[in-house]
This record gives C-alpha cells, structure tokens and sequence, in this order.
C-alpha cells in the first residue's frame, strides 16, 4: 500500500515503523513460532524505524510502542496530514494528542461492534466515553467498511468525519495465479469427479475457530463423498485440529490434507487448492479478515461467519458467496451443502474475480486524495 501511494505521484510519503526494527522478525503467538514475510515490503517509499524503548515491545499492550523521538521526527517531516493506524499505543496517542488543531489527523481502522454485548452496563458506558474522547482527537477516520463506520459512529464521529476507504491485497498476485490454473486440475469440479475442496488458511486459534469447521466438514460428508478439506496454518490449536482430523481419517484416508505454515509468497498457490474458502471466524476481534480479500482475488467461492467484519461489504449472499451465524455449525453445514448444489461454487468464484475489483489499492487512493482536497 505505501509503495502505491508513494508511486502514484499524488503524495510524498513518509512511514515512520513505531514498533522498531525488530518488527522485521517477531514471534507470532496466533502461529505460534517467529515469522518474517518473505516478499518485499520496504522498497520504493520512504520509511525510517523508530526507537522503541518499551521493556517489552510488541503491538499487543499499550505500553508496548513508547517512541521518545517520534513527535521531533514527524515535526522535522513537516507532513500536511498524518494517519495514524491504531490508537492503542501509548505514542500513537500522545502524537494524536499532540497534532490535534496542528495538522489533519486521519485515523485507519477497522475495529466493529460485533462483538458488543446488547444492553446497558456501566463499564461499556464508561468504555464508550472513554473511546469519545480519543477519538475527539481524530479528523476523519478511513473506514474499511460497514461494521466500521457503525463503531465510528459509535465512538462520537460524525458522518461526514467518516470516509469509505477499502481495505484491500495486492489483488493481481492472487489474480495472476488464478488465470494461470484456470481450467487445470488445480480447481476441481464435480462434472470431472475430482472432489471439490474447501480451505481455511491462517492461525490455528480460537478466534478463527477453525474447529468448527472441521465439524461441519464431517457432517456434510455424510451425504457428499466428493469433496476434500485442507487446512493451512499454525496455532495453538494444531493437537485438537490433529485429534479431530484422525477421526475424519478413520472415514476416508484422502479426506483431507494439513499443511504447515505457509509465507505470502507461495499464499497464492495455497488458494489454487480450494474451491470454497471458509473463513468461520468467532471472535472476539476478528476485525475484517483480510483472507477474505485474498480468496476472492484467487477466484475462490466464500462462506465467511457474521463475525468478520469484511462479510457484509465483500460477500453478496448467495451471488459469491455465504454468510452463516457464527458458531451454528448447523447454519455452516446449509452453506456448505448451498455451494455445491448444481456446482454454485464455480460460477460464485468467476463472480468473486469482479467482486473484489471494487477492493483496491486505487479506491484507497481516492479516497485519500478527496480527504486531502477537503482538509488542505
């Protein structure tokens, strides 16, 4: 994305990296092993990383970026407008605290309220006037989509503080590999008797609940034969997903398959081995599911749980896809045995490659740049 920005002429661009240099290879608690992307992420854009002098850096507690320097940095930049990604962080706030009534600030986002509790309680009043006042230090926040712009409201922003701005991948990397498979045996259908594959790729926790779906794999195979489960990842929950699957075995040796984690640059040619992508996200925290994205740009058909914040703005039931109520493995089984009727799977995942047409670097672009006319 920053690489876009900065190629696309319309802004010169500066992205100063709080968590440090040693964001470039931590450990990964939802993999459960140290990772570092394997593609190129830092060429053709300016960036610096900041001193970090937390005793314990990381992006999972507020007191996990502390930046002494960074307000002296962005001041020497002189930017126009900042954005700032995430306010948890005890630098990102003080810089929104400090530039409120100075410079624009621009918030990107994507927390929702799916996970909120209906009714009053005093501690989600006092949340709520809490995230008000952070957010009084905002200018307009870029929503990804729909169950963003409710928390955005939620959170005391006006309307037109709240500008669409999609979150989106690198659509042609999926796209490209999707046009190479395409009519290979890489996508199976049924008219050729090769089973019809169901995928889930990412971590192997609660949050995704990928168990559920193992479940509901099992009961659907009792009235289709012809289909296949592969699941890719890692995560604290690879023994259960272990002990569940040897009960599958015991059904049918070829009934599945369990790769290990994978990096981005062979997650193309993950998506090739699925024909249905299940995302059945439970939560809490399951903002968008940027995996969504990513499927759909490989020409997958999707079922996705009402707990991914992405499902309501990237999936048109029933056209390219599903959602089902998450948790109800019965609901997922419906949705599963939906896809396969009369081969709806093939033509939701030809939708899926216009779909996510409307989910780009570009329509980010746009939407900055009309934020920026409207600030400056």
């Amino acid at each position: 994305m920053f690489k876009f920005l900065a190629e696309s002429g319309k802004f010169t661009i500066k992205v100063f990296y709080t968590w440090g240099e040693n964001s470039l290879n931590v450990y990964d608690p939802g993999f459960g092993k140290e990772r570092s992307w394997d593609i190129d992420l830092l060429s053709g854009y300016s960036y610096t990383f900041v001193r970090n002098t937390s005793t314990e850096p990381g992006s999972h507690h507020h007191n996990g970026i502390i930046n002494p320097d960074i307000i002296e940095q962005i001041n020497e930049f002189k930017p126009d407008a900042i954005i700032i990604y995430g306010w948890n962080f005890d630098s990102h706030l003080k810089i929104m605290r400090h530039f409120k009534g100075k410079i624009p600030i621009l918030f990107r986002g994507d927390s929702t309220l799916l996970d909120e509790k209906k009714g009053f309680s005093v501690k989600g009043f006092l949340r709520q006037q809490y995230l008000r006042w952070v957010y009084s230090h905002v200018d307009v926040a870029l929503s990804p989509g729909t169950a963003s712009d409710a928390y955005f409201k939620f959170v005391g922003l006006n309307p037109n503080q709240i500008v669409r701005a999609a979150h989106a991948v690198e659509n042609n990397r999926f796209s490209l590999s999707f046009r190479a498979t395409r009519g290979t045996s890489e996508r199976g259908t049924s008219q050729r008797g090769t089973p019809i594959t169901f995928l889930f790729a990412g971590k192997f926790e609660s949050k995704k609940n990928p168990l559920l779906l193992i479940r509901a794999f099992k009961k659907l195979y009792e009235t289709n034969k012809n289909i296949h489960l592969v699941l890719v990842g890692a995560g604290v929950l690879k023994d259960e997903i272990i002990n569940e699957l040897k009960q599958l075995s015991t059904l049918n040796q070829q009934l599945f398959s369990l790769l290990p984690f994978q990096n981005q640059s062979q997650m193309p040619s993950i998506y090739q081995k699925g024909d249905i992508f299940v995302l059945p996200s439970q939560g809490p925290g399951e903002t968008w599911g940027l995996a969504i994205n990513e499927a759909m740009a490989s020409g997958c058909a999707v079922i996705a749980s009402d707990k991914c914040g992405g499902a309501a703005d990237l999936i048109e039931d029933g056209k390219n896809g599903y959602i089902f109520k998450s948790g109800d493995e019965n609901d997922l089984v419906d949705k599963m045995q939906n896809m396969l009727n009369q081969d709806r799977y093939i033509t939701m995942g030809e939708y899926d490659t216009e779909k996510i047409k409307h989910f780009t670097y570009h329509h980010f672009l746009d939407a900055l740049s009309n934020v920026m006319r409207v600030k400056l």
